[in-house]
């Protein structure tokens, strides 16, 4: 059965679609609907003790999903630049990189996912700037880049997490008799 707060991670996908009416207003309630849920699914499956595997992984997915739709249709009216929607998703690049290194490491089924400061920063920071594209404001070039720093910031976080996570298992298999 899907809980209430995977259920609300869901629903940001049929929102992205809205981007698909050329409507300032749809497209910002859209962007304010998956805000919304983004924040309330989290703390709902905390408050509920209700936390799965499996939600942690699509809560960022459905955030990525609606994100690179919306990036998508913008990029087609020509409202963006190329390299401003790669910048915007240069985290998620950033994130395959330390997918890979846990697959080649061995550490993929091992390891816990869970949110970090930085991926919740760019999100917000996305979802912000896709308003702001939505009301045909330009944002200057150093906001952009500003997607790259939170991306390395991102990786950094979670390599530190991930060498963490090493030292307390190796600390608890050495006390193991």
């Amino acid at each position: 059965m899907l809980s209430l707060s995977n259920s609300l991670s869901f629903l940001r996908a049929p929102l992205a679609f809205l981007f698909l009416v050329e409507n300032s207003t749809c497209r910002i309630t859209a962007i304010l609907l998956a805000m919304l849920t983004d924040c309330i699914d989290g703390y709902l499956a905390r408050r509920r003790r209700a936390v799965t595997q499996f939600g942690a992984i699509l809560d960022p997915a459905m955030d990525k999903f609606f994100v690179f739709f919306a990036l998508t249709v913008l990029l087609v009216e020509n409202r963006l630049d190329t390299w401003q929607a790669l910048a915007m998703i240069s985290r998620d690049f950033f994130l395959c990189a330390f997918g890979l290194y846990l697959c080649f490491a061995g550490h993929w089924r091992s390891y816990t996912f869970k949110a970090i400061r930085w991926g919740k920063a760019t999100t917000a920071l996305q979802f912000l700037v896709l308003i702001g594209l939505t009301l045909g404001y330009q944002s200057p070039w150093y906001l952009y880049c500003t997607f790259i720093l939170f991306g390395l910031l991102a990786f950094i976080e979670l390599t530190l997490e991930l060498s963490q996570y090493k030292r307390t298992s190796a600390s608890r298999a050495s006390k193991e008799p």
